[in-house]
C-alpha cells in the first residue's frame, strides 16, 4: 500500500501508547549515562540514536514532522525521515511523529532537574509543521472556561482572569517562565501583578505540561520558547486537558520564507492547542533527571529504573509507568 492510498485516520491500537513509552525509555536510559558529565552534545547524540533504533519495532509507518532538524543537519530523526516497523515495507498506520529525544541537554550535562525524552504521535496531518523559530506561548491547565487566557492580553490581565476562574487571588498563582533576558518584561509584569514565579533554566515542554499537573504547583506558562517544543507541549495538553495559544516569532525574512515553504501562510497567526495538535494524539515522556513531574533514571545493581508518563487524547487517560530494566537480559 502506498502513502497515497487511504488508511484509517484514527489510532486504533491502545497498546501503541505503551510502545511509545519503550521509545522514550530507550532515549532516557542512553542519555542518563551522560548526566552531570558536562557534555550536552554527547548526551543528545546518545538519546537520538537510541530513540531512532527503538522506533524500528513500533508498528507504524511514521514520518518525523518535528525532529532534530533538516536532513543535512541531523543524521537521525530529521524532518521527513520515515520511521517505524513499516517504514520500508509499507502497510501499518500512517502517522506523524514529533520528537525531542532529550529535552534539556544542558540540564542533563549539568545534572539539573526536569530533563526528559519526549515523543508525540498523531494520525497523518495531525501536527503543525512548525519551523525552528521561537514561539510566544501561554498555557494553563484544565478546568477553566474556554477563553480564560488570551495571548494578546497583558500578563496582568491573564493572571487576573485565571485567578477569577480559579477563585483565588493573583498572589496565590505561580507562573513558569524560562529564565532568559528576553523575558525580563514578562517577569517584571508578573511580579508587579503579585504572582509567584518559577524560573526554569531550560525545558519549556515541561513548563507547559506542568500547568496540567497539580503536583508541580504551576498555574500558567508564559514566554518565548522553541516552536517545535510548542507543538510537543500542545500534544500533551490535548491529552491531559488545558488551554494553550502560540504565535511564531520571526527574527529575519529568511525565516518567514522558510515557514511559507512549510505551509504557514500567515506569519502573525495565533495558533490554538488544536491548531498545533489535532485529531487523536498520544504523548509519552520518560524522565532523565528528576523533577516534580517525573523521576529521573535511577541506577540499581545490574540495571536501572525509569519513570514515564503516557497519555491518550481519545480517552483522556494518563498513566505513570515505572520500568525496571535488567541490563544482563537487555543491554542499553
Amino acid at each position: 500500500m502506498s502513502d497515497t492510498e487511504t488508511r484509517p485516520s484514527t489510532i486504533v491500537d491502545r497498546n501503541l501508547a505503551l510502545e511509545l513509552v519503550r521509545v522514550t525509555e530507550a532515549a532516557a536510559l542512553a542519555a542518563s549515562s551522560w548526566v552531570g558529565k558536562g557534555d550536552k552534545n554527547a548526551a543528545d547524540g546518545a538519546a537520538v540514536e537510541a530513540m531512532r533504533h527503538a522506533f524500528d519495532s513500533v508498528a507504524i509507518h511514521g514520518t518525523v514532522v518535528i525532529g532534530e532538524g533538516e536532513m543535512d543537519e541531523a543524521p537521525m530523526l530529521y524532518i521527513g525521515e520515515k520511521v517505524g516497523l513499516y517504514a520500508k515495507t509499507g502497510g501499518g498506520m500512517l502517522a506523524d511523529i514529533a520528537v525531542d529525544p532529550l529535552e534539556g541537554t544542558t540540564l542533563t550535562a549539568k545534572g539539573g532537574p526536569n530533563a526528559m525524552a519526549v515523543v508525540a504521535l498523531a494520525a497523518r496531518g495531525g501536527f503543525l509543521h512548525a519551523p525552528d523559530v521561537y514561539m510566544d506561548k501561554i498555557a494553563i491547565g484544565p478546568g477553566y472556561p474556554e477563553g480564560t487566557i488570551d495571548i494578546d492580553r497583558s500578563p496582568a490581565e491573564n493572571l487576573a482572569a485565571l485567578a477569577k476562574a480559579k477563585g483565588v487571588s493573583v498572589g496565590e498563582l505561580t507562573v513558569c517562565v524560562l529564565d532568559r533576558d528576553r523575558h525580563k518584561d514578562i517577569i517584571r509584569a508578573c511580579r508587579q501583578a503579585g504572582a509567584r514565579l518559577n524560573l526554569i533554566p531550560d525545558g519549556d515542554v515541561y513548563g507547559v505540561v506542568a500547568c496540567a499537573q497539580p503536583e508541580t504547583g504551576i498555574d500558567m506558562y508564559l514566554g518565548w520558547g522553541g516552536a517545535p517544543e510548542g507543538v510537543l507541549a500542545a500534544a500533551a495538553l490535548r491529552c491531559i486537558g488545558g488551554q494553550m495559544q502560540g504565535r511564531l516569532i520571526f527574527e529575519e525574512e529568511a525565516q518567514i520564507v522558510r515557514a511559507k515553504e512549510m505551509g504557514i501562510d500567515d506569519p502573525n497567526k495565533v495558533y490554538t492547542m488544536s491548531d498545533m495538535a489535532s485529531g487523536e494524539v498520544m504523548f509519552a515522556a520518560t524522565g532523565v533527571t528528576s523533577g516534580p513531574m517525573l523521576r529521573g533514571v535511577r541506577l540499581v545493581p545490574g540495571g536501572a529504573i525509569t519513570h514515564s508518563i503516557v497519555m491518550r487524547s481519545k480517552t483522556g487517560t494518563v498513566r505513570y509507568v515505572e520500568g525496571r530494566h535488567n541490563f544482563k537480559l537487555k543491554p542499553v
